[in-house]
């Protein structure tokens, strides 16, 4: 029987989603700062929503840093199972705290009604529990742990795509002033 070390087959996958892990990275940092032109642009039309566009901007600025944490801490040289397991729940953990308090806690009145408390709560929660399984995983049966990963990364990129469009939008739409 023959049996393979771990930190040989981490190391070659590693490299195989490198390119995942910089294309997430850099969507998310491109949109990051997208997001902070729009919002910046729009600040004049809505000064009196500045709280609203805070409750709303804030935690999808938090998915997009996620995924480019995840993305650069993957990308680090010299991995270990260990250590890109707790590369990846280590972020998941805490974007299961984050976004289970929203879920949860003070935030919740603050928004318009369920489903917005589902699209900025619910979904990235879901997302993170995804992180923190494929990070589990990756000590048993590598790809599949990668994968999960992976899922849980372009899970949090599109719901903070959509949120940021939903922002967008509204910011777009509202002339300076209107309510």
């Amino acid at each position: 029987m023959h049996l393979t070390n771990p930190m040989n087959e981490l190391e070659p996958l590693l490299e195989r989603w490198a390119n995942f892990y910089l294309l997430t990275s850099a969507a998310a940092a491109s949109l990051i700062g997208l997001l902070f032109v729009v919002i910046t642009l729009g600040a004049d039309r809505m000064p009196e929503q500045a709280a609203r566009i805070r409750l709303y901007l804030t935690p999808t600025v938090v998915y997009f840093a996620s995924v480019l944490g995840v993305g650069a801490l993957l990308t680090f040289p010299n991995h270990t199972p260990p250590t890109a397991t707790f590369c990846i729940c280590l972020c998941g953990v805490a974007g299961l705290v984050y976004s289970g308090s929203h879920l949860i806690g003070r935030d919740k009145k603050s928004y318009d009604d369920w489903r917005e408390l589902i699209q900025y709560g619910g979904f990235p929660f879901a997302a993170y529990g995804l992180l923190v399984l494929g990070g589990v995983l990756l000590l048993h049966d590598t790809q599949r742990g990668l994968t999960f990963a992976a899922v849980g990364m372009l899970s949090l990129l599109t719901v903070a795509v959509r949120n940021s469009w939903a922002m967008v939008i509204t910011v777009v739409t509202t002339r300076p002033g209107q309510h």
